[in-house]
């Protein structure tokens, strides 16, 4: 299983040379499982993931998972290529469009519709699916691969997804605003005895008390969620556009003293979980 890094920027993508090394484009990470692949969020790091895809035919399968609709979140998923492959399928499945009348319509007329974008869903090439689930839910994709997905504390809703496939497992918690008086039971149980969790780090400690109800954490608060539920390794995901490569090579220097199980998540990183002990 690799895991790969689209997008690892969070509120808004970003570009300049303050941002080459770890990468601007926003939220989107991929695991590749034989000839399918499964994607979390479509910021506009699927964009690049759509390229690729173009280069690697033999992959005619995903399961897109969003997290919620945020825009950083949803921005890439009209310009992903494979859209208008006619053997490709796609399958989106997300927990937060109930109110919308389901993630189809919501696509149907808030995304590909005007003023917004010129181009209908109606004329998308690929074989596309929505599914609207439950937190708690848990996605059979084969008989040896699951997704289990978990609520998550942001505002407006926001849902984690475990994928979990024969003996390894990697979490996608972006979006989540920690507990101060206790660990969130609901993250716990999401990443408990994982191999990789990739946690939504927007805040330094020092700057989270600004930013209190924005929905979002810090990589300590990660690293304490982690080490209680015996994960394996965190990545530091979903880089506040504020913190430019500088900045976050200062933050990566202190998080890894505090445990060799943290990294940062850059954009065209890939994970091998074999690796992962």
């Amino acid at each position: 299983m690799d895991v790969t890094f689209w997008g690892v920027r969070g509120s808004i993508p970003c570009c300049g040379q303050e941002y080459l090394r770890v990468g601007g484009n926003s939220s989107c990470v991929s695991v590749i499982i034989d000839k399918k692949i499964v994607v979390f969020d479509a910021g506009t790091g699927l964009r690049d993931l759509g390229n690729w895809l173009e280069k690697h035919p033999y992959i005619n399968e995903a399961h897109l998972f969003l997290s919620h609709a945020h825009y950083d979140h949803i921005i890439g998923f009209p310009f992903f290529k494979p859209l208008w492959r006619k053997d490709f399928k796609l399958v989106v499945y997300s927990t937060i469009f109930g109110k919308y009348g389901g993630a189809k319509q919501f696509f149907e007329k808030r995304v590909f519709t005007d003023p917004f974008f010129p181009v209908t869903l109606e004329k998308l090439q690929c074989r596309l699916s929505f599914k609207d689930c439950q937190d708690n839910d848990r996605v059979t994709l084969d008989k040896e691969t699951n997704v289990l997905i978990g609520k998550l504390n942001h505002p407006g809703g926001a849902s984690g997804f475990r994928l979990q496939h024969r003996t390894k497992s990697v979490v996608y918690v972006s979006d989540t605003e920690h507990k101060e008086e206790e660990l969130d039971s609901e993250v716990l149980n999401l990443i408990q005895g994982s191999d990789l969790v990739i946690y939504d780090a927007t805040f330094t400690e020092e700057e989270y008390p600004q930013y209190k109800g924005w929905g979002h954490s810090t990589w300590q608060e990660g690293m304490k969620l982690c080490q209680k539920a015996g994960a394996k390794s965190m990545a530091i995901y979903h880089h506040d556009p504020s913190h430019t490569d500088d900045v976050i090579d200062l933050i990566e220097k202190e998080a890894t003293r505090a445990w060799s199980g943290l990294f940062i998540a850059r954009q065209g990183m890939v994970i091998s979980l074999d690796e992962i002990d």
